[in-house]
């Protein structure tokens, strides 16, 4: 199994906050509740478990 270095986890972490960014940003919404950024996050969990 491969492991990260410290600087590919960094990496990864801030893809992912990059990712958030992106999606709120080209929303029409302003406003977001509680489920639905959780909602959110769940689903670019997904997609990165079958990357």
């Amino acid at each position: 199994m491969y492991d990260m270095t410290e600087k590919e986890r960094k990496d990864a972490k801030m893809a992912t906050l990059y990712e958030l960014r992106l999606i709120f940003a080209n929303s029409e919404k302003a406003e977001y509740s509680k489920d639905e950024i959780v909602e959110l996050l769940d689903k670019i969990a997904m997609a990165k478990e079958q990357e």
